[in-house]
C-alpha cells in the first residue's frame, strides 16, 4: 500500500515524520514523505521516498509577517493575523505541491500545517485520510487552544477557545485557499464556517505524536483519537560527531545547550551575545545552537562551543540542562534526555509544552523571547542545573520517556484505522 505523508515546518516539525515513516516503512507500506525541499537529503538518508515541497522555514520567518509571528507570543490576534499574512503568498504552492505529491498514492498522512494544502488535495481525491498531528489541537474542557492565554477559567472557557480562535483563523485564511482550489483543483470556494468543529463532530480519526506522561490524553477526547507517544528518530549507524565538540565534551563538566531551532530573530548575532552572557553569569560551559553568521565572526571563550546540526538525541543526554524555544520536537528530545530545560517559548504550540514541562518539574519557569534577559536567562539556567530536585524528576521522566515506542504505537493504530477505511 502506498502512503503520503505531508509534514511541513522546521525540521522539529518534520524529523518526527522520518521516524513515522520508517516505522511505516519496516510495516511494509511504501512511503513518501512530501516537505520542503531543503530536508530531501534527511528523507533519503533514511531511505523514504521523498517529494519536494516549496519554501524555506528560515527565508519565511525573515519576513517581515515571520518576524511579528516570532513575536506573537500569547497574543492571539497578532498571532493569526501575521499567519494569515504568511499563507497569502504560501496558499498556492502549498495546495499545488500537495496536489502533485498526492496523485497517484492510496492514502494521505499529514501534519497540523500540512493540513491547509492537504484538505482540499483530499476532497479532490477522495482518498482514505488520516491527520497525524505533534500539536493538540482537539476541543476539550481540559486545558486551552494551545497559545490562548487564560486557560485555567474552566471547562466551558476552554471549549470556547477552540471555536473562537479556529473560526478567526478560518476567515482569515479562507480567500487565500480558495483561489489555488479553483485553479488548480477546480473546486467550489470553501463555506465561511470553519471545517474543524465538524472533522470533530464527524470523528475524524487523529493520531498525536506525544507522549501521554507529559501530556495525558483528556477525558472528553473520544477514541477516534490516540495519543501514541513521541516519533523518535535515531541518528544513524554510521554517523560520526565533528572531533572538536567530541574533545569539547571530554575536557570539563557537562556544559549547558542554548539554541533555538528555527526561530531566528531578526539580529542573530545579539542572540548570540545573550546566550554568552548568561553562560559567564551563572558560570556554566555552553554548547550554542550558532552558524557564522549568527557568530559574526567573534571567537568564543574555550568554555563555549558554537555547533548546529548535531542530533539532539545525541547531544542532549551529554548536557548538563538544555536551554530551547519548546518546539515539539526540540521538548521530546529534551525530556528524553532526563535533563533539567530552561524554557523560552516564542508563540503556537510553544507555551503549552513550555508550561508542562514547568507543571511535571522538569524545568524552569517559562520566559517568553520577548522578555529575555542574560541575566534572567543566568539565573534559570543556575536553577536547572543546581536544582537536585528538579534535576532528579527530569531523569526519572525521561527513564520513562525511552521505554516508551511512539513510533509502534502509531503504526499500530494507522494499520488498523487504515483497515477500517479500507472496508468502507
Amino acid at each position: 500500500m502506498r502512503l503520503v505523508v505531508v509534514a511541513f515546518g522546521s525540521r522539529g516539525d518534520v524529523q518526527p515524520y522520518v521516524a513515522l515513516g520508517r516505522g511505516l516503512q519496516a510495516a511494509g507500506y511504501a512511503v513518501t514523505l512530501c516537505t520542503l525541499a531543503e530536508f530531501e537529503p534527511l528523507v533519503r538518508d533514511y531511505g523514504l521516498g521523498f517529494a519536494p515541497m516549496r519554501g524555506n522555514i528560515r527565508a519565511i520567518l525573515a519576513t517581515e509577517p515571520g518576524q511579528r509571528l516570532l513575536q506573537a507570543g500569547r497574543n492571539p490576534i497578532a498571532l493569526l493575523s501575521a499567519m494569515a499574512r504568511l499563507f497569502e503568498t504560501a496558499a498556492h504552492e502549498l495546495v499545488e505541491d500537495c496536489w502533485q505529491a498526492c496523485r497517484d498514492t492510496d492514502a494521505i498522512l499529514y501534519s497540523l500545517l500540512a493540513w491547509f494544502g492537504i484538505h482540499h488535495v483530499v476532497e479532490k481525491l477522495h482518498l482514505p485520510k488520516l491527520a497525524v498531528y505533534l500539536q493538540p489541537v482537539s476541543p476539550t474542557r481540559e486545558f486551552a487552544i494551545m497559545g490562548a492565554a487564560g486557560g485555567r477559567l474552566g471547562g466551558a472557557f476552554n471549549l470556547v477557545t477552540y471555536a473562537i480562535n479556529q473560526q478567526i483563523s478560518w476567515m482569515l485564511i479562507r480567500g487565500a485557499l480558495n483561489v489555488p482550489r479553483r485553479n488548480i483543483l477546480d473546486l467550489p470556494p470553501e463555506p465561511f464556517w470553519a471545517p474543524f468543529g465538524r472533522m470533530h463532530r464527524e470523528h475524524m480519526p487523529i493520531l498525536y505524536g506525544y507522549s501521554p506522561l507529559v501530556l495525558p490524553k483528556p477525558a472528553d477526547w473520544g477514541d477516534w483519537i490516540d495519543v501514541t507517544g513521541y516519533w523518535i528518530l535515531e541518528p544513524r549507524a554510521d554517523w560520526q560527531p565533528p572531533a572538536a565538540l567530541v574533545d569539547f565534551l571530554r575536557t570539563g563538566p557537562p556544559p549547558v545547550y542554548v539554541g533555538f531551532g528555527s526561530m531566528r530573530d531578526r539580529a542573530p548575532s545579539e542572540g548570540v551575545d545573550l546566550a554568552l552572557g548568561a553562560l559567564r553569569r551563572a558560570g556554566q560551559r555552553g554548547i550554542l545552537l550558532a552558524d557564522d553568521e549568527a557568530l559574526a565572526g567573534r571567537a568564543l571563550p574555550d568554555s563555549m562551543i558554537a555547533a548546529s546540526g548535531i542530533p539532539h538525541e545525541w547531544l542532549f543526554p551529554q548536557m548538563a540542562a538544555v536551554a530551547h524555544h519548546c518546539g515539539a520536537g526540540t521538548t521530546a528530545a529534551g525530556l528524553r534526555a532526563g535533563v533539567p530545560t530552561i524554557t523560552v517559548p516564542y508563540f503556537g504550540d510553544q507555551p503549552l509544552w513550555a508550561e508542562r514541562i514547568h507543571a511535571l518539574g522538569a524545568g524552569t519557569r517559562p520566559i517568553q523571547r520577548k522578555r529575555l534577559t542574560a541575566d534572567n536567562l543566568a539565573a534559570a539556567i543556575q536553577v536547572a542545573t543546581t536544582d537536585a530536585a528538579m534535576r532528579q524528576r527530569a531523569a526519572d521522566l525521561g527513564a520513562r520517556l525511552r521505554a516508551e515506542d511512539g513510533v509502534a504505537r502509531a503504526v499500530e493504530c494507522i494499520r488498523a484505522r487504515l483497515g477500517g477505511m479500507m472496508k468502507e
